[in-house]
């Protein structure tokens, strides 16, 4: 089949397949970044609620002023 083709047309598909491999590889690295930057953001932001709550938690250091009695 491919022995019965003109080389213009062979070189033609490579360029089709080589470009449509850049592209889909494009996509899937886009799609695994965005994925990675909401993972990312999402342990930020449980950390930041645990943080917030394990200060809380914890009695206020003294200011220095002394409070009347």
């Amino acid at each position: 089949m491919w022995r019965d083709k003109p080389p213009g047309l062979k070189i033609l598909w490579v360029w089709i397949l080589g470009t449509a491999a850049v592209l889909v590889a494009n996509v899937v690295r886009t799609r695994i970044t965005d994925m990675d930057k909401v993972i990312n953001n999402t342990h930020e932001h449980q950390q930041h609620q645990l943080s917030a709550a394990d200060t809380e938690t914890l009695p206020e250091p003294h200011s220095g002023e002394l409070k009347p009695q």
